[in-house]
C-alpha cells in the first residue's frame, strides 16, 4: 500500500541523485536547420507516446544545426520526456535513433543506477504523472519544467529487482495490449458492417436515381462571421464538433449557443426537425439530422443544411442515402484542396441518390435504424472493455513501481 502518496518500497530518492544527466533539448530552432532529407533526425513532443516514439511527423535538422548542439544530441538507452502539451509522456530512445538530436524535450540518461525501461514505467505510472501534472504550468498548453524533473522522487530498488519489474510489466502489457488490439478490430468490422448496410439497404437497384437538388426545397450554408456572437445562451449553434462521423444522431457534447440577430441570416439557416446537415469542410460528408434538442437553432458556415421534400423523400433517408459509400466517396472526390480542404454547395446539390417510393424509404430507414442501433450499442460495449483494460495496465504499472505488488509471484488478471 502507499503511505501518503508514496510508493512502498526501500528508497526513494530524487531523480538528479540517480541519473548521469537530465538537460533539455534545442528549444528554438531556426528555420533554416530544418532540412527534408539528407539529414540528422529530431525528436519531439508530437513523436512521444507514453512507453513508445512514433515516427510521423519525426523531422530532420541540417548537420550544422546537430553540430551545434552537441547536448541535446541522444543516445540508444536515453530517455526522452515531453515538456510542453501531453506533459510528462516518457519513452526510451531505440537503438535505430542513436546518435539522433530532440527539440524541447528533456533527456535523461539513467547512468548505472536505473534500468531505463524501469525509468520508463516509472515515469509514465500515475504515481510520477500526477506530480507532473500538478508542478506543470500553462493554461493552454501545460509545461513541466526540467528542475521539477530534476527533483522527482523516484522509487529505486535493487537493479536485479527494476529487471524482474520490467520482464514482468513488458508480459503483462504485451499480452493486454494483444487484447486491446483485438477489441479495436472487432470496432473496425462494425465500422465496416455500418457501411455495408447502408450500402446495401439504400442502393435500390429498381429505383430512380435522383440529384439532392430535386429532392430538396433548401439548400444552403451557415452564416459567416457568426463564430464571435457564439456565448453560453441563446439558440442551439450547430458546428462540425457536433456531427457524428458514425450514425446520423448529432452529438449534444459541447453544443454551443448563439444569440442570433433578426433579419435574413436568421431565417435562411434557422433549423427544423428533419433537416439534414452535412459536413463540408473537416470531415468531408459526415452527416446528422435535426432533432428536438437542435430545433430552432442555427448552423454554422462549414455545414450544409437540406430540408427534404417530405412528399417524395424522407428526411432520415436523405441522410442515410449521403451517409452510403456511394455518395460519399463521391462527396469526397468532389472536395476541393489548397490551405483548407473543403465541398461547394453546387457538389453536394449535383449528387445523385437512389430515390425509391416513400413505402421502400420506410421500410429500409426501419431495417437500418435496428442494424446501426445493434453496433452502437457492440460498439459501446467493446469501447467499455478497451477502457477497462487501459486502466488495469496503468493499475498494473502503478502497482509494480510502487512495490504493492511482488512481481516475482503475481500473476496478471
Amino acid at each position: 500500500m502507499n503511505v501518503n502518496g508514496h510508493p512502498v518500497v526501500s528508497t526513494i530518492a530524487p531523480l538528479k541523485y540517480l541519473a548521469e544527466s537530465i538537460s533539455v533539448g534545442i528549444v528554438i530552432t531556426p528555420a533554416v536547420w530544418y532540412v527534408n532529407e539528407g539529414g540528422i533526425p529530431a525528436l519531439r513532443g508530437v513523436n512521444i507516446r507514453p512507453g513508445r516514439i512514433v515516427k510521423d511527423g519525426l523531422v530532420q535538422i541540417s548537420h550544422d544545426g546537430h553540430a551545434a548542439n552537441k547536448k541535446s544530441r541522444l543516445r540508444a538507452g536515453d530517455l526522452v520526456v515531453v515538456r510542453t502539451g501531453q506533459a510528462g509522456a516518457a519513452a526510451v530512445v531505440p537503438v535505430e535513433l542513436d546518435g539522433s538530436n530532440c527539440i524541447d524535450l528533456i533527456i535523461i540518461r539513467p547512468g548505472c543506477k536505473l534500468v531505463p525501461r524501469y525509468l520508463e514505467y516509472v515515469l509514465n505510472s500515475g504515481y510520477s504523472r500526477r506530480r507532473i501534472s500538478e508542478q506543470s504550468v500553462g493554461s493552454i498548453q501545460s509545461h513541466f519544467n526540467v528542475g521539477a524533473m530534476r527533483d522527482m522522487p523516484i522509487p529505486v530498488p535493487a537493479l536485479e529487482e527494476q529487471l524482474r519489474i520490467v520482464k514482468f510489466l513488458d508480459s503483462e502489457c504485451s499480452r493486454l495490449t494483444d487484447s486491446a488490439q483485438a477489441l479495436r478490430r472487432q470496432i473496425e468490422l462494425l465500422e465496416s458492417r455500418e457501411d455495408s448496410v447502408l450500402h446495401e439497404l439504400t442502393s435500390v437497384n429498381s429505383a430512380p436515381a435522383a440529384r439532392i437538388k430535386h429532392v430538396v426545397s433548401r439548400l444552403t450554408s451557415g452564416p459567416r462571421g457568426w463564430g464571435e456572437l457564439v456565448g453560453d445562451s441563446g439558440v442551439p449553434f450547430i458546428r462540425i464538433a457536433n456531427i457524428p462521423r458514425r450514425g446520423i444522431a448529432l452529438s449534444l457534447e459541447d453544443l454551443a449557443y448563439v444569440d442570433p440577430p433578426a433579419g435574413s441570416e436568421r431565417e435562411r439557416t434557422r433549423t427544423q426537425v428533419g433537416d439534414v446537415l452535412v459536413s463540408i469542410t473537416a470531415d468531408i460528408g459526415s452527416v446528422g439530422v435535426i432533432d428536438a434538442h437542435t430545433v430552432d437553432g442555427n448552423v454554422s458556415q462549414h455545414i450544409c443544411l437540406l430540408r427534404a421534400r417530405e412528399s417524395i423523400c424522407h428526411p432520415r433517408w436523405l441522410a442515410y442515402a449521403i451517409k452510403a459509400p456511394a455518395a460519399n466517396r463521391a462527396l469526397r472526390m468532389s472536395s476541393y484542396g489548397g490551405a483548407k480542404v473543403g465541398l461547394g454547395l453546387a457538389e453536394v446539390a449535383e449528387t445523385s441518390i437512389s430515390l425509391p417510393n416513400l413505402s421502400t424509404q420506410a421500410h429500409h430507414i426501419k431495417l437500418i435504424d435496428e442494424a446501426l442501433s445493434w453496433n452502437e450499442a457492440l460498439r459501446g460495449q467493446l469501447t467499455k472493455k478497451l477502457a477497462l483494460i487501459s486502466e488495469w495496465k496503468q493499475a498494473l504499472v502503478d502497482a509494480a513501481v510502487t512495490g504493492q505488488i511482488d512481481v516475482a509471484t503475481a500473476r496478471g488478471a
